[in-house]
């Protein structure tokens, strides 16, 4: 199965699969375009880690490794080489992981109201989080002045810029280090795989335990745990579904479900998207980082 977008969302259809050269041999897409244990543990929201239902032993996922995790074909170890939106959605990820543990957030409202696309990403806490690729996002919004946008940040990370002098921003090999960490941690396996025309480093999954946690939470969550208010939602589910969607991988969550099921986990889904980002980043309890991720992605 693969994916096409129609109005924004994700749909089934089937395409011919395999590797294509023209991606680079890393596997990861172009060459350039693309770490580290969690220690910093305040809190499970701002920790970035899954609910593993009282299992103490689960394994604990950022949420870069969790939209990546759900990106990767699992016996290959790579991902969809057609995937032109995991980049900027991986960088989306950066952003909201560091908003949920308290590092950055977006400036505070003036007497005359904003957008979230029109505020400023500031941050809030110093302190590095642990995570190599994290600490590395937090560096260079703590030390750029003036502050930049939540969408000018997703292109800045990304190396999507026209001007040389910003590359510096560039976060490289994104999906490569997030893989190794998955490995670290004993989800993924690391290979050498011979593609003809080139050699590339792939990641196939081992434990198959942990992504079928995943997407069980996925489909939980527009299912039998659906909530009509977004506010009411876990708020690292919530930015799950909204970063696989924008990553291009949300449908690999529902590649299991049954005709009916889909159609109202999609139906749901659509729901999640439809709704305006200014209006749900104002209710109780919202992150406005999550909303301010998600008007970059969908507007």
């Amino acid at each position: 199965m693969a994916t096409r977008r129609t109005g924004g969302l994700v749909q089934r259809h089937a395409v011919s699969s395999g590797p294509s050269s023209s991606e680079g041999a890393s596997g990861w897409g172009p060459p350039g375009a693309e770490g580290g244990a969690d220690r910093d543990v305040p809190d499970k929201d701002s920790a970035g880690y899954e609910d593993d239902g009282g299992d103490s032993k689960a394994v604990r996922l950022t949420l870069m490794e969790e939209v990546l995790l759900l990106g990767l074909k699992d016996r290959e170890g790579y991902t969809s080489f057609w995937n032109d939106c995991i980049s900027s959605g991986l960088r989306g990820c950066m952003l909201i992981e560091l908003a949920l543990r308290g590092r950055i957030d977006l400036e505070k409202q003036s007497m005359r109201r904003r957008g979230l696309l029109s505020r400023k990403v500031v941050c809030k806490n110093p302190t590095p989080t642990g995570d190599v690729l994290l600490d590395e996002a937090l560096k260079h919004i703590k030390e750029t002045s003036p502050n930049d946008t939540v969408q000018s940040w997703v292109e800045l990370l990304s190396g999507e810029t026209w001007n040389p002098l910003n590359l510096r921003y560039q976060i490289r090999n994104v999906r490569e280090r997030i893989a190794k960490n998955l490995a670290e941690k004993g989800i993924l396996t690391t290979e050498k795989q011979n593609f003809v025309l080139f050699d590339m480093t792939t990641h196939p999954l081992t434990d198959t335990t942990a992504k079928q946690k995943l997407v069980k939470r996925v489909q939980e969550a527009v299912l039998s745990r659906w909530v009509n208010e977004t506010n009411r939602m876990d708020r690292r589910t919530l930015a799950l579904i909204i970063l696989a969607h924008s990553a291009d991988v949300l449908e690999n969550a529902f590649a299991s479900l049954q005709d009916d099921e889909y159609d109202l986990a999609m139906k749901r889904v659509r729901e999640l998207l439809d709704a305006e980002p200014d209006i749900e980043a104002q209710k109780s309890g919202a992150c406005e980082m999550i909303w301010a991720v998600a008007a970059a992605f969908l507007k």
